[in-house]
């Protein structure tokens, strides 16, 4: 037997595999002292995203159909990378794949787990500016993706009201807005973030 916190774990047994992911499952005692069985999807690649921004206060968003939700979602540019990759790499590399932006510029914005209670995938967000533009170089499952280049504050707002609903997406933007308003980046970049449309 193991112990995670409160969890004691009983058995284990991978339940599922591709490329991508795995999927644990785990007899446990939960912390009621009840039997119960969990599972959890483990990426094996560590996920990063890019706010990107330009002189004049825009961003860009990608957008794509999400198999897992068959719906469309804008979003931040992106992407994964090894685990043992250097993020910063990542980020640049999938900043470039999906918008065919380069950034002089990049700095780390924020970290989180995606969603704590079913996988145990992490992430960090990068802030990118100084963008010298070039072509994207997509994979197969985004040659449906679209671009659209709009003010920071406007993505922000759709954040907000609901019509951006990609989580990583949102709490880069709230976390560029904040960083802005809270004296944490250079005075030029953070009067282009908050420039109002």
């Amino acid at each position: 037997m193991a112990k995670r916190g409160p969890w004691t774990i009983l058995d284990e047994r991978l339940a599922y595999e591709n490329p991508w992911m795995s999927v644990r499952e785990f007899d446990v005692i939960r912390p009621d002292g009840a039997p119960g069985l969990y599972g959890v999807m483990e990426p094996k690649f560590h996920a990063v995203g890019i706010c990107p921004v330009f002189e004049n206060g825009d961003t860009l968003l990608v957008g794509q159909h999400r198999f897992t939700l068959d719906a469309f979602s804008w979003e931040l540019p992106e992407g994964g990378g090894a685990k043992g990759e250097d993020p910063l790499i990542t980020a640049r590399r999938e900043l470039a794949e999906e918008t065919g932006y380069t950034a002089a510029r990049l700095r780390h914005l924020t970290s989180l787990d995606t969603s704590n209670s079913v996988t145990s995938e992490q992430a960090d967000g990068y802030l990118a500016w100084e963008l010298t533009e070039g072509a994207p170089d997509r994979e197969g499952s985004e040659a449906d993706m679209e671009m659209k280049r709009l003010p920071l504050q406007t993505a922000l707002a759709m954040a907000m009201s609901g019509e951006i609903r990609d989580a990583f997406t949102v709490v880069m933007l709230c976390a560029a807005d904040h960083a802005a308003r809270t004296g944490a980046l250079e005075p030029a970049l953070a009067r282009a973030i908050l420039t109002r449309p």
